[in-house]
């Protein structure tokens, strides 16, 4: 199940409370105290994780709570410190703030990794109080309480290529026939009801990834259809593939019309995400008498230049991919550093 969306309430643990104690041994009546300190509670730390894909683990689970300090005790035995509790999630998760709406991390790729709640410190036994003026103190501190907050989680996928169009464009079929990829493919709209995944593998060890997106219709931005609610998957894209059909079953829209509703829909959505680079494509090549004067048709109509293609027969799926390779190269970040557990930032330390 593709879960995209969760709030999860997070607490830290508390630190353990000192002790006070005196010792009691034999010929030394007045030993002195020797209360020790309470332990460190552990900390709520969100990493990004290679491997992970959605976030169902949080959706049946709201509350996450990391274990208290132990309290010291006697013969200036300090009590253990609690282990962090660590979240693993997708890369590309937003984490914010439920009750601010603040962002606090965007975990954009493996290993990036925050700290949304700090561990209270452990409490000091009686011991750490004696001084000459006091050498037997009868007082500790209590451990510092956890941090705790709501978070709102909010996944977008990571990949290079977004697929859009109207449903039945062919998205899935694309999908399937250039990568390993299988979303369901059938003659009836919206067989794909959640984003799908597939890696495109090019000569000379190239690769990227391409997302399926829900298609859109007229009025997605108001809630028809599926909505345009996983838009924001392909907000990470680096170029927007844009298929169109051919030959549609039903007439209407043409393919000049259909083209215009989905650009309209990504210009409500998101002015920025409708000025990303884009590839119009004309699909079903095969079921045109001529596919040539059909994309030149479309390029005078639209204004910028189309690629006619055929998932069926493979026509010009070589052409496609290195068009794409050209957009996905350009600019593309460099790697992420892996996780580094001792330099943790924390949301308190975030610009």
């Amino acid at each position: 199940m593709f879960i995209d969306e969760a709030e999860i309430y997070t607490r830290a643990g508390d630190g353990g409370d000192g002790c006070v104690s005196f010792r009691r041994e034999k010929f030394l009546p007045r030993g002195g105290p020797d209360g020790g300190n309470g332990g460190d509670g552990g900390s709520v730390m969100l990493v990004a994780a290679a491997g992970v894909d959605t976030l169902l683990d949080f959706k049946g689970k709201h509350h996450w709570k990391a274990k208290n300090g132990q309290p010291g005790m006697g013969k200036n035995m300090t009590g253990a410190s609690s282990d962090d509790l660590l979240l693993r999630l997708p890369p590309g998760t937003l984490v914010y703030d439920r009750d601010t709406g603040i962002l606090l991390k965007d975990l954009a790729g493996p290993g990036d990794s925050v700290c949304v709640g700090r561990g209270g410190k452990g409490g000091r036994g009686n011991k750490s109080f004696a001084s000459p003026t006091d050498q037997a103190p009868r007082r500790a501190e209590p451990g510092e309480p956890g941090e705790e907050r709501w978070l709102r989680l909010e996944l977008k996928l990571i990949a290079d290529v977004g697929l859009v169009g109207l449903p039945n464009a062919g998205k899935s079929t694309l999908l399937s026939r250039v990568s390993e990829a299988r979303p369901k493919i059938a003659a009836y709209p919206f067989t794909t009801l959640e984003p799908q995944l597939g890696i495109i593998e090019l000569p000379g060890y190239r690769r990227f990834v391409m997302a399926d997106l829900p298609g859109l219709i007229e009025g997605a931005h108001r809630g028809e259809g599926l909505g345009d609610t996983f838009l924001r998957h392909i907000e990470r894209t680096r170029v927007i593939l844009h298929l169109i059909d051919a030959a549609p079953q039903n007439v209407p829209p043409d393919a000049a019309q259909a083209y215009r509703i989905i650009r309209r829909e990504l210009t409500s959505y998101s002015p920025a995400l409708a000025a990303k680079p884009e590839l119009v494509v004309l699909t079903k090549l095969d079921l045109l008498p001529d596919g040539t004067g059909a994309c030149a048709d479309l390029e005078a109509e639209i204004g910028c230049p189309v690629l006619a293609i055929s998932a069926v027969t493979g026509a010009n799926l070589q052409a496609l991919g290195e068009r794409l390779w050209q957009y996905v190269a350009e600019g593309r970040p460099e790697p992420h550093p892996q996780w580094d557990r001792g330099r943790l930032p924390h949301v308190g330390d975030l610009s």
